[in-house]
């Protein structure tokens, strides 16, 4: 699948704005601060349901407008699907497929994307917050309707931690810990559905971060990824509100925390259910003395492990960037491999120019075969030619050229 046609009105620097694309690969070329990236950020928004440079709605919509639109024309075999997104600034927003109105969450179901950014470089180096989300959104794409389940395990989280609050400020009465008891098992039906998911996602990407970190590193080092669950640590709990310690304290396992990694063979929901409750008896009075949910899915981290040793804090800037490049074309091999609708839409956003040549000739490899690439650069000259076949200019959220 791709998108032929792309339509914005209203989208961050862009009053209108029509694309025209092209299978293969696509590059947008401007100076900084133009809206190149606000382009395949659209695109990335159409197939997440979220951005990846802000974390609310309410950028993407241009200054004194109530109301964004994206609408992108996909093709398929030589069908062609319409689809709309209409972002309001108040009230809900509005989706529509073939002028047919539909749930927003269900788009994801029409549109792949794997995007990579200079941001991505925090898979490596930042907080655990971040690795979740990497695997969520994997995992909201492989499976949209996982999607709804992310929801509906942080609105219980969010009901628990407010009845935890209550409870410490009031003094832990019996009717509240028997309302904590419902809330208990909503949280571990729920979160183990996300851990179990996140663990074979976990294993099933490991072969191909291998395989794609030898791509674009040229080398023969070993890339290992686990899923450190906090429900199996020997203290559950025993960390900052954040959720999992800093991995690089514990890639030796001396602390006692238990990995779940991608040789190893996956527990079953049932023990997975028996461990979280297990872990919950553990922390009850700590979350009541801290009136907040100590563990979950919500505290869990991936541990990214390079020739044996934690990644951050160890790995080289070159190796870093090597392993979050290998993680991205690790999901895009993924998804094309399990998808009936063709290759996901593959978005390498500024990222030539944080690469040295080596790395960027290998990258285009990996990529120039994908059914459609899109590239953002300020340089032209930091792309490589393989990738430079149909050039866009984009100059102050407008496009100034087209050429092929």
């Amino acid at each position: 699948m791709f998108v032929r046609h792309l339509s914005l009105t209203d989208f961050r620097n862009y009053a209108t704005a029509e694309v025209a694309l092209e299978p293969g690969p696509n590059l947008f070329v401007g100076r900084n601060g133009q809206g190149k990236t606000n382009l395949v950020e659209s695109l990335g928004y159409l197939a997440t349901l979220s951005s990846h440079r802000v974390s609310t709605d309410q950028a993407l919509i241009r200054a004194g407008q109530d109301a964004a639109i994206v609408r992108a024309r996909l093709e398929h075999e030589g069908r062609e699907l319409l689809v709309e997104l209409q972002l309001n600034r108040s009230g809900a927003n509005r989706a529509q497929v073939n002028r047919a109105a539909i749930k927003p969450r269900e788009l994801p179901r029409y549109l792949s994307t794997v995007l990579f950014a200079p941001e991505d470089l925090a898979l490596i180096r930042g907080e655990p917050s971040t690795r979740r989300r990497f695997v969520d959104a994997l995992l909201g794409t492989r499976a949209p309707r996982l999607l709804g389940v992310f929801a509906d395990y942080d609105r219980v989280l969010k009901q628990r931690n407010a009845l935890l609050k209550s409870a410490r400020a009031s003094g832990l009465r019996d009717a509240k810990l028997s309302t904590l008891e419902l809330w208990n098992e909503r949280l571990v039906e729920l979160g183990t559905e996300i851990i179990a998911e996140r663990l074979a996602i976990v294993q099933a990407l490991g072969p191909f971060v291998r395989e794609a970190y030898q791509a674009v590193a040229g080398s023969e080092q070993e890339p290992t990824l686990e899923l450190v669950l906090s429900i199996l640590a020997e203290k559950p709990g025993d960390d900052d509100d954040t959720g999992a310690q800093d991995v690089a304290t514990r890639a030796s396992g001396t602390d006692g925390v238990e990995s779940a990694g991608a040789a190893a063979a996956l527990p079953t929901r049932t023990e997975l259910a028996d461990s979280f409750r297990a872990a919950l008896e553990k922390v009850a009075r700590a979350e009541r003395d801290r009136g907040i949910t100590l563990v979950g899915p919500h505290r869990d981290d991936v541990l990214f492990r390079l020739n044996g040793l934690p990644a951050k804090g160890y790995a080289s800037h070159g190796e870093s960037w090597s392993f979050a490049l290998a993680l991205k074309l690790a999901c895009a091999e993924l998804l094309r491999a399990e998808s009936s609708t063709g290759d996901p839409i593959v978005i390498l956003d500024d990222v030539f120019a944080e690469l040295d040549q080596g790395r960027r000739g290998r990258l285009a490899d990996a990529v120039k075969d994908y059914q459609q690439v899109l590239i953002t650069a300020a340089v032209y000259d930091d792309v490589p030619e393989a990738l430079t076949a149909h050039t866009v200019r984009i100059q102050a959220g407008t496009i100034v050229a087209e050429f092929s």
